[in-house]
């Protein structure tokens, strides 16, 4: 006799919708003459900060900079021109990461129309890194933006195996911020589900 699990699951099953086809990406989108400008309006209008970064001296800067303004005392880094006093390579339980006051970590592109940015856990396997630390730090190509989030899902498509699961990396997310809410008696809350600040770093 199945169980009422299992019968709930099969029905779903049996009466699950014919699969309904992706839309197409392709069309008459909004484009800006300067991504990097536009990104940089949406994120500081939010309450991010941004700035460019060219090289590893003033990348190493520009986290410090973070550093002092933040008061980090904890700080985990991916980052080998910026480098942390906590190993990502010890990190082996999501609770190591409590404490983390600061986070340097990756993105792989940034999205001008809304000021988010891709990441993955290529770099860092405990994602909840991006969402635990009281304050994110990330670093992305200056080369890397696009306009709308309809190029960013063209971008993410180029990534696809053809079997119906995107490729490795397993984990990715579109992360902007700073972390907010104002839904309880219209109090705005910074970081209440995630990091108090966020800064995005462009390099090139």
């Amino acid at each position: 006799m199945k169980s009422s699990r299992d019968q709930v699951l099969a029905d779903l099953r049996t009466n699950a919708p014919p699969p309904t086809p992706l839309p197409e990406l392709a069309g008459d989108w909004i484009a800006y003459d300067d991504p990097l400008a536009q990104f940089t309006a949406v994120l500081e209008g939010i309450g991010g900060r941004v700035r460019v970064v060219h090289g590893d001296e003033e990348l190493r800067a520009a986290v410090a900079e973070v550093q002092q303004q933040v008061a980090a005392a904890n700080t985990l880094s991916v980052a080998p021109a910026a480098p942390g006093n906590v190993d990502p390579a010890s990190l082996s339980d999501p609770h190591d990461l409590a404490d983390i006051d600061l986070a340097v970590l990756t993105g792989d592109f940034a999205v001008a129309e809304n000021g988010a940015v891709w990441v993955t856990d290529r770099q860092l396997p405990l994602r909840i890194a991006y969402f635990i630390c009281q304050h994110l730090v990330l670093i992305v190509p200056a080369a890397a933006v696009v306009p709308t989030m309809h190029a960013a899902y063209d971008r993410l498509a180029a990534m696809h195996d053809g079997e119906g699961e995107f490729a490795t990396p397993a984990f990715g997310c579109f992360v902007s911020g700073p972390s907010k809410t104002a839904d309880i008696e219209q109090s705005l809350v910074i970081g209440a589900h995630g990091a108090r600040s966020l800064t995005v770093l462009f390099t090139g």
